[in-house]
Formats: structure tokens, C-alpha cells, sequence
């Protein structure tokens, strides 16, 4: 998924068209009248029939409720949906209930209605949303955003279970079993020491493994989990600056050893490189959603008989896989506050969600962890088990890159790839590893000053 970067002044000049495309998608309209109506914008999803699914859902309830339903899929193509969003809030009127990725509850949270009754009462039932949703969702003590299933991803191994049996001695099968047998002794093992042993046998044998370097959200994701897992902390909730630390210098000098045997293009790869990368053979593994597996499946069927998705490595500081979260907020202009609330819960019930997640081949990642039970994780293939451990299992936690910052501040921290720069500047450009702290300090100061 590729991040955007949107100055006011790209948003004033962009509003009308965005709101425009938006529009010209066309609805689809439940055409019950009783108890009023509803305008949902939501993210056009790219897997083929997951809009399908969703919009069934939707309009069921509709039926039931009552209530006229109008639904709007937003494409993220050319950020759309995020500049309907901002023409939605400048203008205050427009859907009743918003879809919204990662960053964008914060920068519309005084604009929210309060869902705390919503995801209260999921809460009570399925047990607390992951950290990193509240995070970004829950501001001033208030949940301003339902965390949804439809969209959210994250971001783990993806890798060859020939290549690593072959090269580096590794069965990945048996340390991350298609099941809930895991043995935590097999599972330490997988570091990220041993990740670089293993990268570099792999790399002598031709087919290395690769990770995106760029200002791309795969490059931001992974490389923030590593420096989670390292004990990183780029700032923190209080505005203290805190990348200058041993830390920080462990993780730079660990990826500066990675970045040696992965392939040189990796600096210039964007999110679809790393996918292309691995489909052509050329590699042994990278770090993402199951989609590029999905496309081997189509395009390259022995090759995908051979991916296995899992576990990050292990870090000092624990296992962390990078996460995109999306929400379903309710504007506090909407004229139907009620009805999108029982809507929004409605949604987020483990039956519906259970839908998306097949509706989506098991690419959408629930927000709550009793949600992880699914069949289609079990049973998709080939190799059957292959997405199995894609939710997040075992000592494996989400993780923000931005994180523990204020979320404005840290949003900045993600979308100016600040980690990615930071290791291209010291293992690309070969500058001392002090000096690269110094301007990340630079940066950060700008970041809060802004």
C-alpha cells in the first residue's frame, strides 16, 4: 500500500474533483424509507468481491433497520478517498459514516462523534482491540473511530520454503506450523541475528532476500518494526527527543549488515517491487501481505506452492510486525447518529467480520485477536496453512512506525519515512551513523515545531 504525502495546498486545488470522482462511482441504494437514511463513503477495496460482501452486509441491515443506505467505494488511487474526506470536513456536510486509514482519525478528531458505547460494547464481548488501534482511534480518553476489519492489514515474512531448506538449513514450516502447536523454543530462534545469518547464506547462494529502502509504506512498516524490536523510540507522547540513544545505533548497524545482502535496487523499489521482486524467482523472501503469493497463484503456480507467510524476527525488545489499521468513523455532523452507530456495530460483530475476511481471501486483518480463529487461514493454499500465521500469533505485537509520539507527530515520523532515510543514509551513503542521528534530530524538531 503506498503512502501519500498532501500539502493544503494540493488539497484546495484537488477538493471538486476528488468529491466529484467520488460521487460518480454511483451509490447503491436499499430502498426501505422508514427510519431514515444513511451515506456511507468507504475504501474501495482492491481484492476482486470483497466491495461485494460488504455492500450485501450493509444493505441487509438496511432492509432490517429500516433506514435508506447509500454507499459510496472510494478508490485510495490518487488519495481520493483521503481528499473527500478533507472536502467532507472543510464543508462539514457530506456520508454520515467515513472510512478512514491509519493517521486520518487524528487529523479530523475534533470533527468525530464519540463511539466509546460502540466499541465499548465490542470490547465486552470479544476482549480489547489491539494497542495500536487505540493508538491512533482513542484521543483525549474517547474512541472517535470504530476499528474495522475491511482494509486493515499488516506486514510479516513471506518466504521460500525450498530456498531457506536449500541454502540456509531453515524449516520454516516447522517453526511456524499451519496450527496452534507452535513450540516456543523453535520460535526464539527466529531473530534477527538470524534472520541476517540466513539472508546472508541466501545471498551467496543467489537468491537473497528483499526489502524495500524507499519512502514507500512497505519500507516504512517493516523498517519500523525492526527498530521496535530494538528498543528504538523516535520521540516520545511528551515531545522528548529520543532517537539519539545505543538503541537506535544497534538497529542502524544491524541494518546496515542487512542491507549488504539484499539486492542494490532495493533503494528504488516502490510498494510493488518487492512483490514483483519475489513472484519472478529472483529471491527468497520479503515482508507483506499475502498479495504477492496470491499473484504467484495466478502467474506462477510452482512458485507459490513454495511461500510461506509468518512470523517477524525477534528483537531485544520483543516481535513487532508492521501495521495499517483502517476505521469507520462517524462525522459529528451526521443527521443519523443512532442509526450509524447500530450500523457500525452491527459490522463489527465476529459473524460480519468473519464474512470480510473471507469476502477478502483472508487479506483483511481483524482488530481483535478472538477474531483470529477463521477457517480460511487454515485452509487457504497452496500450501494449505500458507497465511495461517498472517494474523499476528503467538509473541508477535502490532506496531505503529511513529509510535509512542503524539499521533500528529508521529504520522510525520511516517510519511516522511524517517527510519527508511535514516538506514539509506548509513548503509547507501555510507555516512557515520552520529551524523545520521544528528539529522534525524534535525528533522524531529521540525516535525514538533510544525
Amino acid at each position: 500500500m503506498k503512502s501519500s504525502r498532501m500539502t493544503r495546498r494540493t488539497f484546495l486545488k484537488s477538493t471538486a474533483l476528488a468529491t466529484t470522482s467520488a460521487m460518480a462511482a454511483g451509490p447503491w441504494v436499499s430502498t426501505s424509507h422508514a427510519a431514515g437514511k444513511l451515506a456511507l463513503g468507504l475504501w474501495d477495496h482492491w481484492v476482486p468481491g470483497a466491495n461485494d460482501v460488504l455492500r450485501k452486509s450493509i444493505l441487509d441491515w438496511g432492509e432490517k433497520a429500516k433506514v435508506e443506505i447509500q454507499v459510496d467505494f472510494i478508490t485510495s488511487i490518487g488519495s481520493k478517498n483521503l481528499l473527500t474526506a478533507q472536502a467532507e470536513a472543510q464543508a462539514k456536510t457530506g456520508h454520515d459514516i467515513m472510512a478512514h486509514p491509519t493517521w486520518q482519525v487524528s487529523v479530523h478528531q475534533a470533527l468525530l462523534e464519540s463511539v466509546d458505547d460502540v466499541v465499548g460494547t465490542l470490547s465486552k464481548k470479544y476482549g480489547a482491540p489491539n494497542s495500536t488501534v487505540e493508538f491512533l482511534a482513542k484521543h483525549e480518553g474517547r474512541w472517535l473511530a470504530v476499528p474495522t476489519t475491511v482494509g486493515s492489514q499488516v506486514k510479516p515474512c513471506c518466504s521460500r520454503l525450498d530456498l531457506y531448506k536449500q541454502h540456509a538449513g531453515i524449516d520454516l514450516q516447522k517453526i511456524f506450523p499451519a496450527n496452534d502447536k507452535r513450540e516456543k523454543a523453535l520460535t526464539d530462534t527466529w531473530t534477527w541475528e538470524t534472520y541476517l545469518t540466513s539472508a546472508q547464506k541466501l545471498h551467496k547462494a543467489g537468491v537473497p532476500v528483499g526489502n524495500p529502502m524507499g519512502q514507500t509504506s512497505d519500507a516504512v512498516d517493516w523498517v519500523g518494526a525492526l527498530f521496535r524490536s530494538y528498543g528504538v523510540v523516535m520521540a516520545d507522547e511528551k515531545n522528548n527527543i529520543k532517537v539519539n540513544s545505543p538503541e537506535t545505533r544497534a538497529a542502524l548497524e544491524y541494518a546496515k549488515k542487512l542491507c549488504a545482502v539484499m539486492p542494490p535496487e532495493i533503494f528504488a523499489w516502490d510498494d510493488a517491487g518487492n512483490n514483483r521482486w519475489l513472484i519472478s524467482g529472483k529471491g527468497a523472501g520479503i515482508m507483506n501481505p499475502p498479495s504477492a503469493w496470491a499473484v504467484a497463484k495466478r502467474d506462477n503456480a510452482k512458485l507459490a506452492e513454495q511461500c510461506w507467510t509468518h512470523d517477524m524476527p525477534k528483537g531485544p525488545k520483543g516481535r513487532f510486525v508492521g501495521y495499517l489499521p483502517y476505521f469507520w468513523a462517524i462525522w459529528s455532523f451526521s443527521k443519523n447518529k443512532q442509526a450509524a452507530k447500530d450500523l457500525l456495530l452491527y459490522l463489527s460483530e465476529k459473524d460480519q467480520a468473519h464474512k470480510f475476511v473471507n469476502g477478502s481471501q483472508g487479506y483483511d486483518i481483524p482488530p481483535f485477536k478472538s477474531y483470529y480463529d477463521f477457517d480460511i487461514w487454515k485452509t487457504e493454499g497452496p500450501p494449505v496453512g500458507s497465511v495461517y500465521n498472517y494474523p499476528p500469533r503467538g509473541d508477535e505485537e502490532t506496531n505503529m512506525a511513529g509510535s509512542p509520539a503524539r499521533p500528529l507527530v508521529a504520522a510525520q515520523i511516517y510519511t516522511q519515512a524517517l527510519g527508511p532515510n535514516m538506514v539509506a543514509k548509513v548503509a547507501q551513503a555510507n555516512e557515520p551513523i552520529d551524523k545520521v542521528i544528528k539529522w534525524a534530530e534535525g528533522e524531529l524538531e521540525g516535525y514538533l515545531r510544525g
